[in-house]
């Protein structure tokens, strides 16, 4: 009798294990391994298995001209921008978002703006054609010239996309529906995750058909399957938001073709995803002013300036151990920028509650942000306003110190050009070019997190406060 072939694969990160156990040695997560049977993935449309010695590799020096990727733009903006300018022919994206965030949705808009220049599919293997039509019907697109198929068997899927009229764009709704027949593994699983996942990747860089994937994301928000699915692929996409929310940001943390951490925004309407061209404004649109716990930051998303609201809250706690709750931010800097404030300034948070909020949906990962969350904080512990019309921005250093950021001048002519007459931010370094243009604002510029607090009022609790060095504004 044959031995059979099979093996033990973690389905969180891809590790392959001789025995079974209940916790993977790689990742450390739990009940995650998997017995999977080993099978040969698909061979490519018409490729052939060669032996012998291998061909020299032809070598070439890093002088040299090349003509830029040439791209297919679908005429929506923001998914434009993400990409890069467009799709690049022979590229593969990875979309992914929680269930219901609009990955469909805006797949199905951009393949319908591009039907007009090209052949485009979209084949989905978790609806079926009727389904997707009533949607195509809702947006109104039911007239977009976009071929629809409703298939889960990888070898059908290629046989279609690999004829000469086949479509050069298509959408595959969701990789974790596919499955190859070789594999005797459960769709969704490491193996035909990865190995269907290749034979795509190779249709495209052989044909040229772009193609466009959608992923499934865990409970903890990362894209399910193995992380080499994010090597493989060109471009990642995240499509974000809060479903209390109608803003939905698709944000690229990988692009092989363009800049990374470019985001796009969208608002969820009842006729579909409809992209926002301004989106500083649409986050500051519900804002309050003269109101204590509140601070406008102004950020950065790739090379589009942003303003958003940051709101905290400091209550008295009930219990022995405050509680610290954030939203849209990171928990371990807040502690950081808490710690700052109570050991450089004197403030007091260790009996109080504090909550952090990021208005509107928007998550910030930029240490930028430093300066107006300590101002929000101070804000609703001194019960103070911030100075009306001003943006902050600013990184928090543990001694205290205010640290330059860059892109400033950006920043700037972002706030001037919403109404805003004042900013605080740390000093500018004289050297690094960012001077530009006056923006008419009212510039303070800090030197220590004390400059700030200064300006709520007097301070009083425990600790000593530092040697201030003064604002000083331009």
């Amino acid at each position: 009798m044959a031995r059979r072939d099979s093996r033990f694969v973690c389905q969180s990160c891809g590790a392959v294990s001789a025995r079974w156990a209940g916790k993977c040695e790689d990742c450390g997560e739990w009940n995650t391994i998997v017995e999977e049977a080993g099978g040969a993935a698909l061979a490519p449309h018409g490729a052939k298995r060669t032996s012998g010695k291998g061909s020299r590799v032809e070598f070439v020096g890093l002088s040299g001209a090349s003509e830029p990727a040439p791209r297919l733009a679908s005429g929506i903006a923001e998914f434009d921008r993400v990409c890069g300018g467009g799709i690049v022919p022979g590229s593969a994206i990875l979309v992914g978002g929680d269930p219901g965030i609009g990955k469909s949705t805006v797949l199905l808009q951009v393949m319908a703006a591009l039907a007009a220049q090209t052949r485009v599919a979209y084949i989905s293997g978790e609806e079926a054609i009727d389904q997707i039509r009533l949607r195509a019907a809702r947006l109104g697109l039911a007239k977009a010239n976009v071929a629809l198929a409703s298939a889960t068997n990888l070898r059908d899927v290629l046989a279609s996309l690999d004829t000469g009229n086949g479509p050069t764009l298509a959408v595959i709704d969701s990789i974790q529906t596919m499955y190859l027949d070789t594999l005797d593994s459960a769709p969704g699983t490491v193996a035909q995750v990865r190995a269907c996942a290749g034979e795509l990747i190779r249709l495209a860089k052989r044909r040229g058909i772009s193609i466009l994937l959608v992923g499934h994301v865990t409970k903890e928000g990362m894209i399910a399957g193995p992380r080499v699915l994010e090597h493989m692929v060109d471009t990642v996409l995240y499509f974000e938001g809060e479903r209390g929310h109608q803003f939905r940001i698709l944000r690229s943390v990988k692009n092989r073709f363009g800049a990374t951490d470019e985001i796009g925004v969208f608002e969820m309407t009842d006729a579909g995803l409809v992209e926002v061209a301004n989106p500083s404004a649409l986050f500051l649109a519900e804002r309050r002013g003269d109101v204590s716990g509140a601070a406008v930051f102004a950020g950065m998303e790739g090379t589009r300036p942003v303003l958003v609201e940051i709101q905290a809250l400091v209550a008295p706690s009930g219990f022995g151990t405050p509680r610290r709750a954030v939203v849209g931010w990171d928990s371990g800097r807040l502690a950081m920028i808490l710690a700052v404030l109570e050991t450089r300034c004197g403030l007091v948070f260790g009996n109080t509650d504090v909550y952090l909020n990021v208005a509107g949906g928007l998550r910030i990962s930029e240490p930028a942000a430093d300066l107006a969350v300590a101002a929000a904080l101070v804000s609703s512990l001194t019960d103070q306003p911030a100075p009306n019309g001003s943006v902050i921005f600013g990184e928090i250093g543990l001694s205290g110190e205010v640290r330059a950021v860059g892109q400033t001048e950006a920043r700037l002519k972002e706030a001037a050009k919403l109404g805003f007459s004042r900013a605080l931010c740390p000093r500018r370094r004289r050297n690094d070019g960012e001077r530009g243009e006056r923006t008419g604002l009212a510039v303070s510029e800090m030197a220590v997190l004390a400059d700030l607090v200064e300006i709520f009022g007097p301070v009083t609790g425990k600790g000593s406060k530092p040697e201030r060095s003064g604002l000083r504004s331009v």
